[in-house]
């Protein structure tokens, strides 16, 4: 097998060229003239034009036959979704959640929201004894889970209308949230801390604490958290808990093609 160059060598510079004259056409979302181009890479038209000639040969850049100013082409578009199919959320999540029960030793759970309640699609059990009632497979109602949460805040109003009419605001335990107007002010408050506690709310003694992942679309998709006894999760301990869980789903999220639009936070705020 020949030997693979190290992963240290310099990057090609036309190669660099060209995928930042890409990212360019992308950041300005709009067409561009040779010479717009070439001013802002900060390099001869010629060398534009050379660059612009490649990619539009292998059709990641299209030019117009009207006033011969450039896009980003089909290609671009048809590799895109390659790549977003593949992307599937419980195998990209995998190394990340077995990282978090590494790290914390408590409990990780993923999941969607079907037909208005929380499906669990992975779980990684803690090794410390604590049975926690939620299974691979099984379904919880989203209004007293910490996932559920999460996923409720990222939902339009007339969809959460819709799934609490639908489902009810059923009581589990003395925590658990059973009127609308409570539940909004939570969810509110959910979306501009950017992850939401259950705090005994579907079980005596659990606690835990979620967060959202968003496709590359910036789609919420699932949500991920991490679980422990209340007396686990506490104090200094559950602060820690919070910094993982926040960076894991900012990290899964990255993963599957999220970028934060600049100047706006990911949490949805301004």
């Amino acid at each position: 097998m020949p030997k693979e160059p190290s992963v240290m060598s310099s990057p090609i510079k036309s190669v660099s060229k060209a995928l930042k004259i890409i990212d360019l056409l992308a950041d300005n979302k709009r067409d561009m003239t040779l010479g717009e181009i070439a001013k802002e890479m900060k390099i001869a038209k010629s060398t534009a034009y050379g660059l612009l000639a490649t990619l539009r040969d292998f059709n990641y850049i299209e030019q117009s036959p009207f006033d011969g100013k450039y896009r980003l082409g089909i290609r671009l578009f048809e590799v895109g979704n390659i790549v977003a199919n593949t992307w599937d959320v419980r195998q990209v999540a995998a190394p990340y959640i077995q990282s978090l029960v590494d790290d914390l030793e408590e409990t990780v759970h993923l999941v969607i929201l079907d037909k208005g309640e929380v499906l669990y699609i992975d779980k990684r059990e803690s090794k410390q004894s604590f049975r926690i009632v939620s299974q691979v497979g099984n379904r919880l109602p989203a209004h007293c889970t910490g996932v559920g949460k999460a996923l409720l805040a990222n939902l339009p109003a007339s969809e959460l209308k819709r799934i609490i009419a639908t489902k009810g605001l059923n009581r589990y335990t003395e925590n658990t949230i059973t009127d609308m107007k409570t539940l909004e002010e939570e969810l509110k408050k959910i979306r501009l801390q950017g992850y939401s506690i259950d705090n005994e709310e579907i079980m005596d003694g659990l606690r835990c604490v979620a967060v959202p992942i968003r496709d590359y679309s910036g789609r919420v998709c699932s949500a991920i958290s991490i679980s422990g006894p209340t007396a686990r999760m506490v104090g200094e301990r559950f602060n820690t808990v919070i910094e993982h869980i926040i960076k894991t789903g900012l990290d899964i999220s990255g993963s599957l093609g999220f970028r934060p639009i600049v100047g706006r936070d990911v949490h949805g705020g301004a």
